[in-house]
């Protein structure tokens, strides 16, 4: 199996292990279903921290509205008495009024919130925009792969082999390329040139200083040579 590493910009999205007689023209769009997909289990853990916290969605002609004008449009929220979380609530009121408030109590907020954790690890640096399927293009190397090709056509017959594609939407043209160095090489090399600059900064002032030791520039060098105590040195024998 050849493993596509999936790259969207500059992001790593997933790895997804394909045989290299697979068709581009299918392959292209299992790519971004699996791309949407991520998306939208990003916005499931969205919408779970939000039901953690005040309980359920209110329906959408309620939302938004503060408690008296509910009351005066005379509106109802009909699925309240039918979605109540398992082992009781806590009120907790959303101030941005678009849910119930009524909450899941502490130890069903734990399940919820673990489950959200467990979520958001397996789709770590998920992107933000949806592709259409049919919209979707692979590219490897800086060349497009043509639906009409099989992958196998550009990575030849080894189905050990590992590649970086980037998927894109038709129309915008070829990806930014690979950086020659990572980000964090570049940190290093960036932090060991400044160690350097430092390093000579310092050595350049310790030379425009050094005549500051020399015995002409000791302001009382000339009154201890006329007392004839020029050479005298203090200490223990």
């Amino acid at each position: 199996m050849v493993r596509l590493h999936v790259k969207r910009g500059g992001e790593s999205q997933f790895l997804l292990e394909t045989p290299g007689s697979a068709r581009l023209a299918e392959l292209a769009p299992l790519a971004a279903r699996i791309h949407n997909g991520r998306l939208k289990v990003q916005r499931l853990c969205s919408e779970m921290e939000e039901l953690a916290e005040h309980g359920i969605s209110l329906p959408y002609n309620m939302q938004g509205l503060a408690d008296e004008q509910i009351e005066e449009l005379k509106l109802k929220d009909e699925w309240a008495e039918k979605c109540v979380p398992s082992g009781g609530s806590v009120f907790r009121k959303d101030e941005m009024g678009r849910r119930n408030g009524f909450a899941p109590n502490e130890k069903m907020q734990e399940v919820i919130k673990k489950t959200i954790e467990e979520a958001k690890a397996l789709i770590s640096k998920a992107g933000t925009e949806v592709i259409k399927e049919s919209e979707a293009q692979l590219w490897w190397a800086g060349k497009q792969l043509e639906e009409t090709k099989l992958l196998s056509d550009y990575v030849g017959k080894n189905e050990k082999t590992t590649i970086i594609v980037k998927i894109q939407k038709k129309g915008q043209g070829a990806p930014g390329r690979e950086p020659v160095i990572s980000h964090e090489e570049q940190k290093e090399m960036m932090l060991y040139y400044y160690r350097k600059q430092e390093e000579l900064k310092k050595l350049e002032e310790e030379d425009d200083d050094s005549f500051l030791n020399a015995e002409w520039a000791d302001n009382h060098a000339l009154k201890r040579q006329f007392h004839g105590v020029k050479d005298i040195k203090w200490g223990p024998r």
